[in-house]
């Protein structure tokens, strides 16, 4: 029996595919970066086709350099940036525009009009989300809106939307298939989190047709097979979720309390809550973890917009590193930031501040100020606005955090996870296994289809790489965070100022 997992991680700036065999190890890998369509500030836009171009080369070259074949593959996982927004015709499969990013704020004017019309608290009764750009509802609004005779279209049901999972599952299926799972959907700004279904009260106030809509089922179990002609058989997909709730079930944080933060693109924070959403008192957002079978685990989230993307920005816009990866070494040509500060709000502030109109800042900046400080401020920036994160999930969960799980591409920066546990007092944890949420998608994948029995297998393949402990006395701390909240303020509104 075939007994390995083809697991797609399609991300915001890349597409990845890894192969994993029983014991949860990658047999191989294969990432491939894609082009950022950036046509006005603060609006992100990508190419639907390169998406799906992508991310079947790097399945096909992962398969062939694990050394396996389609036969051993049991099941494909997925799993995905969420909230981006694709629309495309059902006869043809053709996207009618780019997609519209999930940083994008394209629809930020739809949002501030439905709050003028006091509708935010619907919203946020109804989905657990906040009334913001981020999420997909407003971006269907706008491109439906915006594309003269696309919504006559959409309510023929010739149009339809997905998040990302959704338009390639289309392309694995050869449109046989229009489905997602709960933790996309949540995410909509269109799915009742409490009655598991899109809500038609919330897509009248969006005039968002239902026929666009696509079927919603758990996280684990049959969403389709793939087209033979992709990999050489028919591969079932059995496994998916977005990214960020991919990435909490592959940390083993299947129990209440337990909490992890991924530092990708963006930094994103979840806390399991259990088999009930906790409606946030702090700005933060309650969403679906996963579903399995009939039982559905909610978390609370802290989304911040723009973490590793600000070291991208000093690779691409400022050019004092060459690779990503070189910002730690820079960062440690310094003792300390030397007062200097950097807000990255380069497409405005997620939670818990939501703040659509702010703008990145630098601040502290003297004649003495290297670049090896501004490498240090945009790697302590993830820190600090994670530690804003942790300080509204305390307040909202009524319980302490004890330990957080950390993953994504800058856990492996030692410098900077040194800095998380020293900014929050507690522990941080890295795992062996450091990519987390393609393991998870190959995790919902893999039960679905018996090759992991149960969450207590999974649990049990959790290994720790290295903990890192809290060392910084309080009073520098709360000095630092003083600086923090101050440099923060000052970004807030700047393009209304």
């Amino acid at each position: 029996m075939p007994n390995c997992i083809l697991a797609l991680d399609q991300g915001t700036t890349s597409s990845r595919a890894f192969v994993w065999d029983s014991a949860g190890k990658p047999l191989a890998s294969v990432q491939e970066e894609f082009e950022q369509i950036l046509p006005a500030p603060g609006v992100v836009e990508h190419d639907p086709e390169t998406i799906w171009a992508s991310q079947l080369r790097v399945a096909r070259q992962a398969l062939a350099r694990s050394g396996k074949t389609a036969e051993d593959i049991a099941a494909i996982g997925l799993a995905n940036q969420r909230e981006t927004t694709v629309l495309w015709e059902r006869a043809t499969g053709r996207p009618v525009a780019n997609a519209v990013v999930w940083q994008s704020r394209i629809s930020a004017g739809i949002c501030d009009q439905l709050k003028r019309e006091g509708l935010e608290p619907v919203f946020r009764q109804k989905t657990g989300l906040v009334l913001d750009a981020y999420f997909s509802g407003t971006k269907i609004k706008h491109l439906l809106d915006t594309h003269e005779g696309l919504r006559a279209k959409a309510l023929k049901g010739e149009i339809l939307f997905g998040t990302v999972d959704s338009w390639l599952i289309w392309r694995l299926t050869g449109g046989r298939c229009h489905v997602t799972d709960p933790s996309n959907a949540s995410r909509t700004l269109l799915y009742n989190i409490h009655s598991l279904d899109w809500d038609d009260e919330l897509l009248k106030i969006l005039d968002i047709p239902r026929a666009m809509l696509p079927e919603v089922r758990p996280s684990s179990g049959l969403f389709g097979q793939s087209l033979e002609e992709w990999f050489g058989r028919a591969i079932p997909i059995m496994g998916v979720a977005g990214d960020q709730q991919a990435a909490m079930f592959g940390q083993a944080c299947f129990e209440p309390g337990t909490a992890k933060n991924t530092y990708g693109t963006g930094c994103f924070l979840l806390w399991n809550t259990g088999d009930r959403p906790v409606e946030s008192r702090h700005q933060l957002l309650s969403t679906i973890g996963w579903q399995l079978e009939d039982r559905v685990t909610y978390c609370l989230e802290g989304s911040v917009f723009v973490a590793g993307a600000a070291v991208q920005w000093l690779r691409d816009g400022l050019g004092i590193i060459q690779r990503s990866a070189d910002v730690e070494r820079l960062a440690a040509t310094v003792p300390d930031n030397g007062g200097v500060y950097f807000v990255p709000a380069l497409v405005g502030l997620g939670a818990p501040h939501w703040d659509p109109c702010a703008r990145g800042a630098i601040l502290g900046i003297t004649r003495g100020t290297k670049a090896g400080h501004l490498a240090r401020a945009a790697l302590e920036a993830m820190a600090f606005q994670t530690r804003d994160l942790v300080e509204a999930m305390q307040l909202d969960a009524g319980t302490p955090l004890r330990v957080l799980k950390v993953d994504g591409g800058a856990a492996v920066n030692d410098l900077l996870m040194q800095f998380q546990a020293d900014l929050l007092g507690v522990e941080v944890h890295r795992a062996v296994i450091a990519e987390t949420t393609a393991l998870g998608a190959a995790y919902l994948a893999g039960l679905a289809v018996g090759v992991w029995r149960d969450l207590a297998e999974l649990a049990s393949q959790w290994k720790l790489d290295r903990s890192f402990v809290p060392h910084m006395d309080l009073e520098s701390r709360h000095r630092l965070l003083r600086r923090w909240a101050e440099a923060v303020r000052r970004s807030h509104r700047w393009i209304e100022a």
